[in-house]
């Protein structure tokens, strides 16, 4: 595990690393199933360091972040300045990096509709700024090379009171606090929504609620989310997964796709 001081740590880490080895970024591990048998080479985390979040512009509408920075700090940000239109962010219990890489997004709202430039630093080391357009944005996916490390975004939203924006993201955490299991162990949102459809109303309509494989289990609250009641291990989680897959593509013809990341060895 390494956590680079600031970008020039890393890209210098990055340049010495033997070229063989794996490289792998990690935010907050909130959409993130790890495999039981760990994760062979070096896992990137961006701490203190690049966990920031700064408005600027004539109309401070204008907001460059850290790619450690959580989009509760992001969204705060925003709000302390008078930035609406990043209130989203605030649902996503993320990192900007994985927005980014993901094209993160809630209640209607996406960061490619807010992001307006990043900086990314490659394997070897390199430090490149990418525009929204180079990202190939589609539903939570980007063009993003896998071992690339998001390290500094820079959102845009619009000016607006800080009380008004305040109420939008009660707003918001209170309807995510009433639909999803947010108190439980779980990896968030398991699959993605197919075109047209809820991944969760499919899932339902499959009867996969509360569905079990030893300690892991469909959630009863959202059936988009698996818990880990206990003591599940990260196969019992993929494996009832799966099982969740056949039973939707079997009952709607449908095969979902995973929308949380699985990384690591069996």
């Amino acid at each position: 595990l390494f956590e680079p001081a600031d970008v020039d740590d890393l890209r210098a880490f990055l340049a010495d690393l033997d070229p063989a080895v794996p490289v792998m970024a990690l935010g907050l591990g909130s959409n993130l199933i790890v495999r039981d048998g760990g994760v062979r080479g070096v896992v990137v985390r961006l701490g203190k360091p690049l966990s920031f979040a700064r408005a600027w512009g004539d109309d401070h509408a204008t907001i460059t972040c850290g790619g450690g920075a959580s989009g509760i700090l992001v969204s705060s940000a925003a709000r302390d300045a008078g930035v609406a239109g990043l209130e989203f962010l605030r649902s996503i219990p993320g990192t900007v990096g994985g927005f980014v890489r993901m094209n993160g997004g809630a209640y209607g709202r996406e960061t490619s509709e807010v992001l307006l430039a990043c900086v990314v630093v490659l394997r070897d080391g390199t430090a490149l700024p990418m525009t929204v357009d180079q990202l190939g944005y589609s539903y939570r996916h980007s063009a993003l090379p896998a071992d690339a490390i998001v390290v500094e975004a820079t959102f845009r939203g619009r000016s607006g009171e800080p009380a008004a924006i305040q109420a939008e993201m009660d707003r918001i955490a209170a309807a995510r606090e009433a639909s999803q299991p947010l108190r439980s162990k779980t990896g968030g949102s398991t699959f993605k929504n197919p075109l047209g459809e809820k991944a969760w109303a499919l899932v339902d309509a499959a009867g996969c609620r509360g569905l079990r494989r030893g300690d892991a289990q469909v959630s009863d609250k959202h059936t988009n989310f698996l818990l880990n009641l206990g003591q599940a291990t990260s196969a019992e989680i993929e494996a009832l997964g799966e099982e969740v897959r056949e039973r939707v593509k079997a009952h709607s013809g449908v095969t979902l796709e995973w929308e949380i990341q699985r990384v690591g060895e069996p």
